[in-house]
C-alpha cells in the first residue's frame, strides 16, 4: 500500500484519516518521518492547508495530505475560524478552547448561536505540485450552551448537529465520519484521487 503523510501529529485526525483511507492509503505522520512543523502563516483554512502539505512532502519526499480545519460562529464574525486550534493560546488545548468559545457565546440568544465545522482538504503529489487537489466543505451546526458526549475531539461536545438532535461528541464515529465536514471533504478527495 501506498504510503502519504498526513501533515499533523494529532491522533484524532490521524485515526480518523487511516479509517477513511483503510486499503487506498497507509497514513503516517509528521513525527513518523520526523517532519518538523511549519509557521501557518496563511488567512484562510485553504491557505493554510497548502503550506502544511508542501512543507511534509518537501521533507518527507512523500505525496502530502493536509488539511486546515476550524469551527466559524456567525455571531462572532467567523470567530475563531484559522484559530480554532489556539483560539485560547495554547495549540491543541481543547478544554480552554471550547471554554473560551462558551464564555463570548454566553449573551447570545438561541437562534443566532449558528455556525459550521470547515474544513479544506488539500493533497499534493510533491512539495511543488502546481496541480494541487483542493476540496472545502462545511457542517451546519449550533454552539450549545453547555458540553455533551465524550466522543470525538476539540468543539465536538459543544456543537449542536440539528439532523442528529444531539452533540457531535454524542455520535459514533461512524456517524460523525459519515456527516462531518472533514469526511464529506474525504469522500470528494477520494473521488479525486480515485479518477
Amino acid at each position: 500500500m501506498k504510503k502519504i503523510i498526513l501533515a499533523s501529529n494529532n491522533k484524532g485526525k490521524i485515526a480518523e484519516f487511516n479509517t477513511m483511507l483503510d486499503g487506498i492509503y497507509q497514513v503516517v505522520s509528521m513525527s513518523d518521518m520526523q517532519v518538523e512543523e511549519v509557521p501557518e502563516t496563511g488567512l484562510t483554512f485553504v491557505e493554510n492547508a497548502l503550506i502544511k502539505a508542501r512543507n511534509a512532502s518537501e521533507q518527507s519526499g512523500l505525496p502530502a495530505l493536509s488539511d486546515d480545519s476550524g469551527i466559524v460562529v456567525d455571531a462572532l464574525n467567523g470567530e475563531p475560524g484559522i484559530y480554532s486550534a489556539r483560539y485560547a493560546g495554547n495549540h491543541g488545548d481543547d478544554e480552554a478552547n471550547t471554554q473560551k468559545l462558551l464564555d463570548k457565546m454566553e449573551d447570545v440568544a438561541d437562534g443566532k448561536r449558528t455556525a459550521r465545522f470547515w474544513c479544506a482538504i488539500v493533497f499534493v503529489e510533491h512539495a511543488n505540485d502546481p496541480t494541487p487537489i483542493i476540496i472545502q466543505r462545511g457542517w451546519e451546526g449550533e454552539i450549545l450552551r453547555k458540553k455533551a458526549g465524550d466522543n470525538g475531539f476539540g468543539y465536538d461536545p459543544i456543537f449542536y448537529v440539528p439532523t442528529h438532535g444531539c452533540a457531535s461528541a454524542e455520535l459514533s464515529p461512524e456517524i460523525k465520519n459519515s456527516i462531518s465536514h472533514r469526511g464529506k471533504a474525504l469522500v470528494a478527495l477520494l473521488e479525486e484521487l480515485k479518477a
